[in-house]
């Protein structure tokens, strides 16, 4: 009895192993091949990721993993491509990650609650459906942790999330995309809905202090203790508007949508946010169908088209009209967009992996160096190829778009 135990136990281990190892050749062979042009861009440029990082963490050429929002950003993005898909190379891809960046007891990699660090929250969005699909204790646990950070987390006196616990009193429009729609997944699975009031007054407290009304964008920042050599003394907010930043506030507004109830009464309120936003945005499309890195900036002597915040504005645009938030004109507009992005800023090798070229590395406020908002700051920063920023957003505007 127990050598036939001991037989069948062996026999369980080792068909477990072999359906891991087929699974990682499958992803291995897929990312080897030639990428064909036949396939929708969105598997494109996904495999030609998973072809330069066979382990997603390796993305942006990280030398060890680490828990990181941009890598949260990607892992979003190859969530809703699974979806799309039901290719068994994306899934292991996400599961992969998550097992590297999450302990068997649900602790997280290089995570510190007490940091309040809201950037620190964006990864926690693809460990829903990864813990739907292994049912593996470990992603409960890393979601219910994220979800704690909330409830401390420090907040303005208007009740805006802090950006992070070493820029008190400030939010960023980044912080939005951030936060907001992790918490409110959150609160339509786990709470009944019960904090959709909070979730739209962080987009109430940003829109009523970074709002300019000449121009109808968002400045990239407000200070609430207006103390930040780079914030207005008179109104807190930083002194240019930055593409990418926008860009995070209006995917935010589209994704949280998706939890917020249709009877909610805050729910037209975002609505109009975003439609508020969207007419100022395309005052700015440029007429190749890209955005400048400084929005309102042009052709400017060293203002660039810039890849992730003209995906951004794509895929929200393409979101927003696909669920009905949107005119129907503004798929148009990102349809040019797109366009304009696969043409313009899209290289192709001979064996089909593809690039993104154009991408803003990084941009922010403060801290050291010390970063001071002025447009000179936003064009002087690293422009790079296949940054994380521009992968995930394209990998989301390409699955609006069904291109």
């Amino acid at each position: 009895m127990r050598k036939s135990f001991y037989f069948s136990f062996i026999a369980i281990v080792w068909l477990i192993t072999i359906v891991f190892s087929c699974n990682e050749m499958k992803a291995q062979s897929q990312s080897s091949h030639t990428i064909s042009d036949n396939l929708k861009w969105s598997e494109r440029m996904a495999l030609s990721i998973i072809k330069r990082a066979p382990q997603a963490w390796q993305a942006d050429n990280n030398e060890k993993p680490k828990w990181d929002y941009k890598l949260g950003l990607l892992m979003t993005s190859f969530e809703k491509l699974y979806h799309e898909t039901n290719n068994p190379v994306y899934g292991y891809y996400i599961k992969a990650y998550g097992e590297t960046v999450i302990d068997p007891s649900g602790q997280i990699m290089n995570y510190k609650l007490e940091d309040y660090n809201i950037d620190y929250i964006n990864p926690g969005k693809f460990l829903f459906d990864l813990y739907k699909r292994t049912n593996d204790q470990r992603y409960l646990t890393a979601i219910q942790t994220l979800r704690k950070q909330l409830e401390t987390h420090p907040r303005t006196k208007s009740g805006g999330f802090w950006h992070k616990k070493i820029y008190p009193y400030q939010m960023w429009l980044d912080g939005l995309y951030m936060g907001t729609p992790f918490y409110a997944r959150y609160t339509a699975e786990f709470d009944s809905g019960k904090d959709f009031d909070d979730i739209a007054r962080q987009f109430e407290q940003i829109h009523l202090h970074t709002l300019d009304k000449k121009t109808g964008l968002l400045f990239h920042a407000w200070d609430e203790s207006k103390l930040m050599p780079w914030a207005n003394k008179e109104t807190g907010t930083s002194p240019n508007f930055w593409s990418r930043s926008i860009g995070w506030y209006m995917m935010a507004l589209v994704d949280v949508l998706d939890y917020m109830p249709k009877n909610h009464p805050k729910r037209k309120e975002l609505i109009r946010f975003l439609n508020d936003i969207s007419k100022a945005a395309a005052k700015y499309q440029d007429p190749s169908g890209l955005w400048y890195q400084v929005t309102n900036a042009g052709n400017k002597e060293g203002n660039y088209l810039e890849a992730s915040g003209s995906e951004m504005f794509v895929y929200a645009y393409a979101k927003g009209v696909n669920k009905g938030y949107l005119p129907s004109g503004y798929k148009k507009l990102a349809e040019k967009g797109f366009d304009a992005i696969t043409k313009k800023l899209i290289t192709v090798d001979a064996d089909g992996e593809i690039h993104i070229t154009q991408v803003c590395a990084s941009a922010g406020l403060g801290g050291n160096p010390y970063r001071d908002g002025s447009y000179e700051y936003y064009i002087r920063e690293k422009i790079k190829t296949d940054n994380s920023h521009g992968l995930g957003p394209f990998i989301l505007a390409a699955i609006e778009l069904k291109k």
